[in-house]
Parts: structure tokens; sequence; C-alpha cells
């Protein structure tokens, strides 16, 4: 069903107009005043084919099939779009029976005319929103009269008007704002995308590099001749068990010492106690233990005892503890290096070559080496320890490398989905992504973040409740009163916000929030509703969906007081 519109459709009539035109009928409009100039004969406005004589105008009959015959009584009001349809209605022919006119046309001088339903007319209640000047009710059904108030509802309303002009050009600087920084926010992921796909060119260069020098210290690995782990035998064996077997002795030598140093100290500490024991007991005090141990005490204070360590001996061991690279007197690494057997003249064959010819041969014995591994001809050399340092830092380099240039790629990718996300209108919400406005509703307060989620958290206390994630910018058709403080939707097409699969309502859908979204000066929810379980509706206002005039960005129609 439509909605008829009874705002302020005639704003812009002025005073000198509405002088200079004719005499109309009660309730007739400018816009439909020409219908009404013929004094002879009236016309049915979307029937012309039915005339009727000037008298049965307003006669509180309904003559016209399109009641154009009744523009100042109710006679008609069942013509609404609002209103049932009657069996008289279902007729086959062409004629229209829909209703001519918007309404019952209100003067309101001293503020703005309007229209009001014909349902209203007469029907005894003084309808001062839309007719202020009370003439909707000119019969006086019941006695009511309504006297005219459009002089104080009209200053009233200016006043406010002017205010929300004001709110309206502020919110349309602050979009300005919004776009401006929406664009300075844009431009730095555009320029690190640029700085990315440059650093992933060079990243893929260095991989390159680091790949080549892997592959060829993992040649120069397999070509390597290792020798036995073992160095003069027997003879090398025994040096190298006699040096572990004497820095276990020291390490033990040091543990004991600091035992020893412990217990000193604590048997010190014991003697002083009972020393003072026995200097300040009360020997009148009949107790034969405590007079037992006093003796025995005086016992052990007059017997000889050996000092435990001295500054002699200390010293002694600080020298035998000390490593034997600090003291020198045995230098295990004469003994370790020994003299050079026939095979270690045979691994330094290269040296007795000259310089010239030297790293020739190196490297075509080490070719040839390769060679025979690879084709499975020699066994690859096994190392007894782990792999050279050499070719643990290619790897590790090349690694490292390949890590950096994927978090580089990831980085990119995200940038650029960025990019090619749905921001809305010259990217404003992208200068409000990740801020949040909240409100106290009810038992809960209520937290938007835009471009991100929707939540609730009851003032008892708790945890917060998911009421959805965002999915996507959307846009609505609404059709709501406007309150005076312009705090409200009002009627038109709407941009949306919707928040999607949030936490599981219990016997119900995932919650999920649309936000509604009109143009206000600050950002704030007005209003939060649950229109059915779990599934949420919030009224917000915000300088993101305003134009440059601090007007909706969307094509829009207002009820105005």
């Amino acid at each position: 069903m439509k909605r008829i519109i009874y705002g302020a459709v005639l704003a812009r009539l002025t005073q000198s107009v509405l002088a200079a035109e004719p005499s109309r009928p009660r309730g007739v409009g400018p816009d439909h005043a020409k219908f009404y100039k013929a004094t002879d004969l009236f016309t049915c406005i979307s029937n012309p084919s039915t005339t009727l004589s000037p008298s049965q105008i307003n006669d509180d009959y309904c003559d016209c099939p399109d009641g154009s015959d009744e523009p100042g009584t109710s006679a008609c009001s069942y013509l609404s779009d609002l209103s049932p349809s009657y069996a008289s209605d279902l007729s086959s022919d062409n004629t229209s029976r829909s209703g001519a006119l918007p309404g019952f046309y209100c003067k309101n001088k001293g503020h703005q005319p309007s229209y009001v339903p014909f349902l209203s007319v007469n029907d005894g209640v003084c309808d001062y929103d839309l007719c202020c000047d009370g003439s909707d009710e000119w019969a006086h059904v019941g006695g009511v009269k309504c006297e005219d108030r459009c002089k104080e509802i009209g200053k009233e309303w200016r006043k406010n008007d002017e205010q929300r002009k004001k709110s309206l050009g502020a919110a349309g600087r602050k979009r300005k704002d919004l776009v401006a920084e929406a664009g300075r926010l844009r431009k730095e992921v555009e320029d690190r995308i640029q700085s990315l796909e440059a650093e992933i060119e060079g990243s893929v260069l260095k991989t390159k590099s680091l790949e080549a020098a892997l592959a060829d210290a993992e040649r120069q690995e397999r070509g390597k001749v290792v020798r036995s782990p073992g160095k003069g035998g027997k003879l090398g064996s025994l040096i190298q068990t006699a040096k572990d077997r004497i820095e276990e002795l020291r390490e033990s030598l040091v543990e004991l010492r600091e035992q020893r140093d412990t217990s000193k100290s604590r048997l010190a500490e014991l003697e002083g106690i009972l020393s003072t024991f026995q200097s300040e007991y009360n020997p009148n005090f009949n107790d034969e233990g405590v007079k037992r141990a006093v003796r025995s005490w005086e016992e052990y204070a007059a017997r000889d005892r050996p000092a435990i360590g001295s500054d002699a001996q200390d010293r002694d061991l600080d020298e035998i503890a000390k490593l034997d690279s600090e003291t020198g007197i045995i230098k295990w690494s004469d003994w370790e290096e020994g003299e050079e057997s026939d095979v270690d003249v045979l691994y330094k064959i290269e040296e007795y070559l000259p310089v010239a010819v030297r790293g020739w041969v190196d490297q075509r014995l080490r070719d040839l080496r390769i060679l025979l591994v690879e084709n499975g001809i020699i066994a690859a050399s096994v190392a007894s320890g782990d792999e050279s340092k050499a070719l643990t830092d290619a790897r590790d380099a090349l690694k490292a490398a390949q890590d950096s240039e994927s978090n580089l790629r990831n980085e990119l990718s995200g940038h650029k989905d960025d990019l090619a996300k749905d921001y809305g209108a010259n990217d404003v919400f992208r200068a409000l992504k990740g801020q949040c406005i909240s409100k106290d509703s009810g038992e809960y307060n209520y937290e938007l973040c835009w471009l991100e989620k929707t939540t609730q958290k009851s003032k008892k206390g708790g945890s917060q409740t998911g009421m959805g994630n965002f999915v996507r910018i959307d846009s609505v058709t609404v059709d709501v009163d406007l309150p005076p403080n312009g705090k409200g939707l009002g009627s038109g097409v709407r941009v949306a916000l919707r928040y999607e699969n949030g936490q599981h309502c219990w016997n119900g859908p995932n919650r999920s929030t649309l936000v509604v979204l009109a143009c206000a000066e600050q950002d704030e929810i007005w209003k939060i509703t649950e229109e059915e379980k779990c599934v949420y509706r919030m009224e917000v206002g915000t300088p993101a969906v305003c134009d440059s005039n601090g007007k909706g960005t969307e094509a829009e129609t207002r009820d105005e007081l």
C-alpha cells in the first residue's frame, strides 16, 4: 500500500501568490485550484465524463468516483489508499476510484501549509501537528473548536529548523573532513603497495642469488674429503681422555670447596648460638636437660679442634682450580697437534704445488669427486659432526629471504584486497573503520564498531555478546516519522551496514544487526530494537552519509512538522 505523504509539500509558496489566487473551495490546495475555477460546472478530476453542479462541491456526499467533489469533508475518505476497498469499487469499467486529492489542505498561515488525511476532517480531534490553524475541524463536531496556533508553532518550528540547518551544515563539513581523511588513508595504502612491489622485486633477486649460493655450498660439501676424526691414533685418544678427566676432577674440586665453605659457615653460626645460650641461661633454673646441654657445650669448647682450612690451603686450591689454559702447566695443543703422518702429507699435497696450479688442481679434483658421487661410483663423505658452517649459513640465509618475501607478498595481497573493498561513497567509511560508539539502553550497553562488529554487554556484568560481524554496505528504504530534534531516519532510501554471523542465540539463529544510517552532526546510536529473536536493528546518525550541504547522500523524502 502506498503511503500518502502529508508533509510540507507546499513550503515554497509565498504569501503574495496566495493572496493573488481566486477564492477556492474549502480544503483545496493551490496545486489543484485550477480544477475548481469554473462557476457553472464542475468536472471530476480523474473522471472528466462525470460533471456536477458547483453546489455539489463539499455537500458532504461523495459524487465523484475519485472524491474530488469533497475536498473539504470526510465524505470520500474511504477512497484513501490506506482504507479498505468496498464492494462498489469492484466494477469492471475503467472509472478511476482512487483519491484524486492528497488530503484536506490547511493554509497554516504563519507556518507551513500542509495536508491532513480526509479521515481526520471533523473527527473531533485538533491535529495541530499537521493543521495548526484548526481549519480541519471547521464543523466543530461535539463542540470542539480548534484555535489557530500557527504563530506559536511556526515560531518554534523555525527556531528548530534553524538549529537543524546549522547542525546539518556542520555535518556536511565534517563529511568533507572524513572524505579527505579517507583519501589520505587510501593514498597511504596505494603508496605502500608500490613500495611493496619494489621490495618484492628486490627480494626475488636476492632469493635467486641465495639459492645459487646454497647450491654451490652443497656442491662444495659433497666434494669435500673428510679425514678420520682421530688425531695420532691411540695416543690422541689417550690425551683426550686425560684432558677430559682432569677437567672433571677440577670441577669436582671446585664443587667440594663450595660445600666445605658452606658447612664451615653453618658450624660457626651454630657455635655462636650455643655460646650465647651458655652465657645467658639461668643456672638457678632446675632443668636437667638444659644443664646437661650446657656441660656438653663446655666440654666441646674446651677440646682442641683442628682448624678447617687455612689461607695457605685456600691459595693452593685456587691455583689447582684454575683452567689449564690459564696456568700454562699443560699445553694440550702441543700434544694434540702431534707429528704429521704420511696420510697428513697426502691431504696437504696441494701445498707443494705452485700457486698458479694449486687452485686448478683443487677444483678439478673436487669436480671429479662430485661427478663420481652423483653417479653412484663412490659414496658421499659423511662427517662425524654436523654440516659445515658455510653450508648452514647459506641455508639459513635462504630461508630468511624466503620468509621475508612471503611476508611481503601476504602484506601486498592484504592491501590490494583492502583497496577492492566497498567503503561507501568516496571511501568515506575508510576514515571511520575501527572507531566505536556506544549507547546505554535498558539492561544492556550496546556498541557499534564501524565496519568491524556490534556487541552488547549486560550492565549486571559478564562478557560481551557478539551481535554480528561486518559483512557489507547496503541500502534500505525506510518510512518513519522524523522527530522534532531530527534524530531519526525519516522517509526514503538510507545507507545500511549489515553485521552477521554473531554469537549463536540459544534455541535460535546466530545474532545479526542491521545498522541503518541517517545524516547527523555526530556519530550517535539513536535507537536499538530487536525485530525478531536475536535479529537487531540500530538507527544511527553520522556525518558520513551527509552530502556537502548536510543532507542525506541518498535520494530521500522527509516528513516535516
